[in-house]
């Protein structure tokens, strides 16, 4: 029997992978999927088994599944095509028995207005619905939505958003890979839904503490949701995208994007990551050093 983690061409997925990979897990044991095998080559030269899953082509899902006792489905990024995916998932692992499913959700699904949390939502209630068991990891804000764009925040010297002052419990996709990995590697979990955060803080406090890391003033510049999404299209982001990640600032704002639930910490055992260390990971990155 072995464990299929999908997605594992992307960020959160690769890292589940590597760090079941250090905890022991063997290789033999862990099944890598992605829509490209090519991306997932370094994980097959350490053993792990590689197979094509794409979640738009249900045709090559049971293949990809079979065998398996436990699989992490990790959502995907499409707006508007999450749930047609997920569901495409959770109906493929059905067919081949796999007994048990952890689905990566987002922190407040069953309450959340924003955009994001309904395609979440409603996977969760397709996965209750289904009879696999499951769990379900409602993951926070990551704390990289904000370092990966520490470039653009250090050439502007603002950090732009539509949150004013609310509260984000984010937490590096680190922590929410290992509370990933204690689910899949420990019993007593079957049924549970984890509402996963760090230590709270608004973005305000952020671009404080990016300017303090930095040593140069970064200041938080909060705008109506719409120029946001614009601000967002310009540099770069499809329209589809910036849109709803301006939603999910507003959500912010409305307290979505928060929790005071400590299950991250007491699954993964450790303090979450911290923004101040997540942005001087990120700017030694940046600066080469």
């Amino acid at each position: 029997m072995s464990t299929v983690i999908t997605g594992a061409s992307g960020h959160l997925g690769r890292l589940v992978v590597e760090q079941l990979l250090a905890a022991g897990t063997p290789p033999a044991q862990i099944v890598a999927t992605g829509r490209d095998v090519e991306k997932l080559a370094g994980l097959a030269q350490k053993g792990v088994t590689v197979r094509r899953a794409d979640f738009a082509d249900p045709s090559t899902l049971d293949k990809a599944f079979a065998g398996a006792d436990t699989m992490l489905l990790v959502s995907t990024t499409t707006v508007g095509e999450r749930f047609d995916h997920a569901r495409n998932a959770i109906d493929a692992a059905a067919r081949v028995g796999v007994p048990r499913i952890v689905y990566t959700s987002i922190v407040n699904a069953s309450s959340a207005r924003m955009t994001l949390a309904d395609e979440h939502r409603r996977t969760e209630d397709y996965l209750r619905a289904g009879g696999s068991g499951f769990v379900i990891l409602r993951n926070g804000w990551y704390l990289e939505n904000y370092t990966d764009q520490l470039p653009m925040i250090t050439q502007y010297k603002a950090l732009l958003g539509s949150a004013r002052d609310g509260l984000v419990s984010a937490a590096a996709r680190r922590d929410f890979a290992a509370a990933a990995v204690a689910v899949l590697t420990q019993d007593g979990h079957l049924g549970a839904t984890y509402e996963l955060g760090g230590a709270p803080l608004t973005l305000t406090e952020l671009a404080a503490t990016i300017s303090d890391v930095l040593g140069t003033h970064i200041a938080y510049r909060d705008m109506p949701v719409a120029d946001y999404a614009g601000a967002l299209t310009a540099a770069g982001l499809p329209p589809e995208m910036a849109a709803a990640v301006a939603d999910a600032d507003a959500g912010l704002a409305r307290g979505e994007l928060f929790t005071a639930d400590d299950d991250l910490v007491r699954l993964i055992g450790r303090p979450a990551t911290t923004a101040r260390e997540a942005v001087q990971s990120a700017a030694a990155a940046v600066s080469g050093s």
